[in-house]
């Protein structure tokens, strides 16, 4: 069976997993092997993977992986950043972030990005950014 979750142990791998997506979708799971939540939401990480194929998954070990946990600005395990053209998603929706855009103009915003182990949250923002 093809492994749909890409293990992310360096920023030379992260940048040419979001360089070889393109215009896909990459949810990035920062998880540890010594977390609670990180064990129960991984599997259910990987079914979604199977699910959205048209989607990249990625796991970064926030224990074996410093520096790019530090460059992501990591906090809490289990982390989920979303990304696209390389670049992070902004925090608002796609409506949310036209409307803004339309009536502010381009502006700098936080990314998104949620803690834990919701994979009702997770798997629904994956369907609005696909």
């Amino acid at each position: 069976m093809l492994i749909m979750v890409q293990v992310i142990n360096n920023m030379d791998e992260f940048k040419e997993l979001l360089r070889a997506a393109g215009r896909r979708l990459v949810v990035v799971e920062f998880s540890a092997r010594w977390c609670g939540p990180c064990k129960r939401v991984g599997p259910i990480f990987q079914a979604m993977s199977l699910k959205y194929q048209n989607v990249m998954f990625a796991n970064v070990d926030v224990d074996s992986s410093k520096e790019l946990t530090q460059l992501c600005h990591i906090k809490a395990v289990p982390t989920f950043q979303m990304f696209k053209y390389t670049k992070k998603v902004p925090l608002f929706s796609r409506l949310k972030r036209t409307l803004c855009c339309l009536r502010r103009g381009a502006e700098t915003r936080k990314i998104y990005e949620f803690h834990g182990a919701d994979e009702k949250k997770l798997e629904a923002k994956i369907q609005e950014l696909m």
